[in-house]
């Protein structure tokens, strides 16, 4: 990562102990996640590139729901000590490209000996001055929205575990699973507009506004006559005898954006009202159409049983 360009934020990068990263907001959004080989991704489905791409979108799109832009990333690489050099290299192209296409830089990390592939990422981000954007400021009244296009990645993953469905014929929805597209600007967008609530879609639309219920303690009822159904997505739940709802209210990483917004602010450019907050009830946190989805869905890190 020496070699690659560094945007102004960064003061110090590679090749020392630690990395100086100016915060000029004087707070600085982290957060964290990880790629397991076999859990996350798979070398038959994706390039390293393309690997490396996806760890810095899942960890950027946190820091866009809190309202904020990504401005450093710090990578650790696990990986067996029979790897080829291409594919280190590989991850590392894509985690610099996209870092750089963000304005961010990769700043620093760690490489390790481990039984299979790992890629772990920290993503500094700057608030720019603003409050965060939290889960637990939805009202009852609020607008509920969502930037971003959901349920694709869901669908191109059931484009490859299928493998009766040409995968050239559903590119775009494949390339949606191996490389997410958050719409980064539409966080800042919305922290500037005063969203009340905001997350990133990675569980699934239905268990993410989940998240922001639970923080608000508010319910939420989604209208799907307000989704504009993806010609895309219907033409692959169509090849594979599948429902496009599921994959658009449950599917994750897709990387999406999720707010709620007061009823007296106007939507920014980019977002789509779908619902609104009421107060809790009972029942199911979220509703869809007036009552309880068949399954909320969502990522789950460990399987039961």
């Amino acid at each position: 990562m020496r070699g690659r360009r560094q945007p102004a934020t960064t003061l110090l990068g590679p090749g020392d102990d630690a990395a100086l990263v100016r915060a000029g907001d004087g707070r600085v959004a982290v957060s964290a996640d990880m790629l397991v080989e076999g859990r996350h991704f798979r070398f038959d489905w994706s390039t390293p590139e393309q690997v490396g791409r996806k760890a810095v979108a899942q960890n950027g799109a946190d820091i866009a729901a809190m309202g904020g832009r990504p401005t450093a990333f710090l990578v650790s690489l696990g990986c067996p000590a029979d790897t080829p050099v291409a594919v280190a290299a590989g991850i590392s192209d894509g985690l610099g490209g996209a870092a750089e296409a963000l304005g961010a830089g990769v700043v620093g990390g760690d490489l390790v000996q481990s039984d299979r592939i790992v890629v772990s990422v920290t993503v500094l981000g700057d608030l720019e001055g603003r409050a965060p954007v939290l889960r637990s400021g939805a009202r009852a009244g609020d607008v509920v929205a969502v930037a971003g296009r959901l349920g694709r990645s869901a669908a191109g993953l059931a484009v490859l575990l299928a493998g009766r469905a040409p995968e050239s014929r559903f590119a775009d929805l494949v390339d949606a699973h191996r490389v997410p597209s958050p719409p980064y600007e539409r966080g800042v967008a919305a922290a500037a507009a005063g969203a009340s609530a905001m997350t990133d879609v990675s569980d699934g639309l239905i268990a993410d506004l989940g998240h922001i219920a639970a923080a608000s303690n508010v319910g939420v009822r989604l209208d799907r006559t307000a989704f504009d159904l993806d010609p895309d997505l219907a033409e692959a739940a169509t090849a594979l005898d599948a429902d496009p709802w599921q994959w658009i209210l449950t599917g994750g990483e897709d990387h999406a954006l999720a707010a709620t917004f007061p009823p007296d602010v106007p939507l920014p450019e980019g977002w789509t009202a779908i619902g609104d907050v009421v107060a809790a009830g009972d029942g199911p946190a979220v509703l869809v159409d007036g009552r309880g989805w068949q399954t909320s869905g969502g990522w789950q890190s460990f399987d039961a049983g």
